[in-house]
């Protein structure tokens, strides 16, 4: 009940409001936010660089109201892209993108349109020597993310797309990405979703995790296992033996700020393990999801407030 609310409470202007001005606010989202600038960004990626960690940055925006704000988003990858490039962090740096931030959602020819926006991203990786991810949003947006990624995959056989497991759908659409190579980066799934499409209790969504990904595992792309669930860490080094997959034959994701201690372990036994680390201004749709998957960070909050 309690994630309900706050994943309602994403999309609420005044609770927007109530966290800007909570005099701790700013301070706890840094907890999850690299920061609201590029060179933040960039200063974060250096730092988990040395800690032997790789990176995947989003620069936040889901509200996208207009095609001169889907083109900036666009500029600001091509942009941060050629800093990574610049730096020599290409290796190690890589971008996740939203459709609906490059204008996906603004109306009839949009889809195209951010579609050519999209490519523009990837024509910057390429000579930076990096991948992109497409990221997922809700339910109604994955048809069209994973056309995106398959065009945008005939070019730049690299990139990468997210798939849900808290989704019916998605052990479907894994056996279907099975033989293609592709890297898929398996969430459980942070958006408000109705029960006729998405698996309610935690037990569900961890068990379509599971089979999402064996599937994966046994198939001939790359998985990327997008989980802070010790559980489902242990159970995804398990199959990948299983599968006979290398270290090098899948890597573990999680979020900036959380579980740090448990990705510089991973790290430290071998496993590839990259941060995802959003900055920009728009990170409040992004927070909330935060609280949302953590109750502990909620109960921190709460406590904050108090003492504001």
């Amino acid at each position: 009940m309690l994630s309900r609310l706050l994943l309602a409470a994403a999309r609420s202007p005044a609770a927007r409001q109530a966290v800007l001005v909570a005099p701790v606010g700013r301070d706890l989202v840094h907890r999850f936010i690299a920061g609201e600038e590029r060179e933040d960004a960039v200063r974060a990626v250096d730092e988990l660089i040395v800690r032997g960690l790789q990176v995947s940055l989003d620069f936040l925006g889901e509200d996208t109201t207009d095609a001169a704000h889907a083109d900036t988003v666009r500029d600001e990858y091509t942009g941060l892209l050629a800093r990574l490039g610049a730096a020599g962090l290409g290796r190690r740096a890589e971008v996740s993108v939203k459709l609906s931030a490059l204008g996906a959602n603004l109306g009839r020819g949009s889809g195209a349109e951010a579609l050519d926006r999209a490519r523009a991203v990837c024509a910057a990786a390429a000579p930076a020597g990096t991948t992109v991810t497409l990221d997922m949003e809700d339910h109604r947006s994955t048809d069209a993310t994973l056309a995106a990624a398959a065009a945008l995959r005939a070019d730049y056989p690299w990139v990468g797309v997210v798939l849900q497991s808290y989704l019916r759908r998605t052990e479907a659409d894994c056996r279907e990405l099975l033989q293609t190579g592709c890297r898929v980066r398996l969430v459980k799934g942070a958006y408000l979703e109705p029960g006729g499409v998405a698996f309610q209790s935690r037990g569900e969504v961890d068990r379509s995790y599971v089979r999402c990904l064996r599937l994966l595992m046994e198939g001939d792309g790359y998985p990327m296992v997008a989980t802070h669930d010790p559980r489902l860490i242990d159970i995804a080094g398990a199959l990948a033996v299983r599968a006979g997959r290398g270290q090098d034959g899948y890597e573990f994701q999680m979020l900036y700020g959380i579980r740090t201690e448990e990705q510089l372990r991973l790290a430290g036994a071998g496993e590839t393990v990259r941060v995802y680390v959003p900055y920009g201004g728009d990170w409040y749709g992004y927070f909330m999801r935060r609280l949302a998957e953590r109750p502990a960070n909620v109960a921190f909050f709460l406590r904050s407030l108090g003492h504001g």
